[in-house]
């Protein structure tokens, strides 16, 4: 199992972050040792003082595919969650100065909490999903799928382009703005409308 991640999805994030509108999907990947699932809590690593939460919508890939053509994309995800990609902003910008890969900043242990997945078809419409993350009680992103500049469709035809989709890998569809610091003490919750979908804390 594999996680797919995508940048700069959402045109309000990437402002917020001084990045430009990306032309393509900006693609990234996180290892199987980065998820981290059931609510367990998540821990502050030594290597950062600046760990960042990013709230995405998590596609499933339930099938195996390549070279997959955008009308047919939506054949392969069968399932919808939440995931926060925690991100070492520091490590990252000290590498985007550099002109280097993100992995260091991206991929490290625990990286990728995930939420509980829900059938897709219990969704009424995945082009205007509403999802929420609230620290300490107060909302801090709430995005809509409705604002992304890559459809799923899009990112999964895109991707397979260049690596092979398979039953189990995860899809981060990227994050609207609102992000930022997490500190020890915190407890994050996320929705998809009514229904939560995370619920642990920062240690």
């Amino acid at each position: 199992m594999k996680v797919i991640a995508i940048g700069r999805n959402y045109a309000a994030h990437a402002k917020e972050l001084n990045n430009p509108l990306p032309s393509s999907p900006v693609i990234f990947l996180k290892p199987d040792t980065a998820v981290l699932k059931d609510n367990k809590p998540f821990y502050l690593p030594d290597f950062s003082s600046d760990i960042h939460y990013e709230l995405e919508v998590v596609l499933k890939v339930c099938k195996e595919g390549k070279h997959i053509a955008e009308k047919f994309a939506s054949n392969y995800f069968d399932e919808v969650g939440l995931g926060i990609d925690f991100t070492a902003r520091d490590i990252q910008n000290i590498h985007k100065e550099k002109g280097l890969p993100w992995e260091l900043a991206k991929s490290f242990d625990n990286s990728a909490a995930i939420s509980h997945f829900i059938p897709k078809n219990k969704i009424a419409d995945l082009n205007d999903l509403q999802f929420e993350l609230k620290i300490n009680g107060e909302t801090r992103q709430n995005g809509n799928t409705r604002n992304i500049l890559f459809s799923f469709e899009k990112i999964i035809s895109f991707v397979s382009q260049y690596i092979t989709l398979k039953k189990g890998d995860l899809i981060f569809t990227g994050t609207p703005e609102g992000v930022g610091q997490v500190h020890q003490g915190d407890k994050l919750e996320a929705w998809i409308g009514e229904e939560q979908f995370l619920n642990f804390d920062i240690k």
